[in-house]
């Protein structure tokens, strides 16, 4: 399956629609750090890696554009366990 992440700097958020639901990272953005506090998949939808997908992309969003994440969530953190070659963007 796949994913399409949209940034949403309006609501800020990063956005994925999937069977017309909504999953989502939300994040907010001071000087350079991105503080990603919460991400939300619904239910039924959980297990399929969405939110996985999102992560990632904020992440890449990140280094694309030099900027650090402080993980406030702790879906951010596992995902951080498991993916340690974005561990240079991390500040505490």
């Amino acid at each position: 399956m796949k994913i399409e992440v949209i940034h949403d700097k309006k609501r800020e958020r990063f956005v994925a629609e999937v069977e017309g639901y909504e999953a989502y990272a939300s994040y907010s953005l001071h000087d350079d750090i991105i503080k990603l506090y919460s991400t939300f998949t619904p239910h039924h939808l959980r297990g399929r890696g969405i939110a996985e997908t999102i992560v990632e992309y904020v992440f890449n969003y990140a280094r694309e554009n030099n900027l650090k994440v402080e993980p406030a969530c702790s879906y951010v953190q596992t995902f951080l366990s498991r993916n340690e070659e974005f561990n240079d963007l991390v500040i505490d």
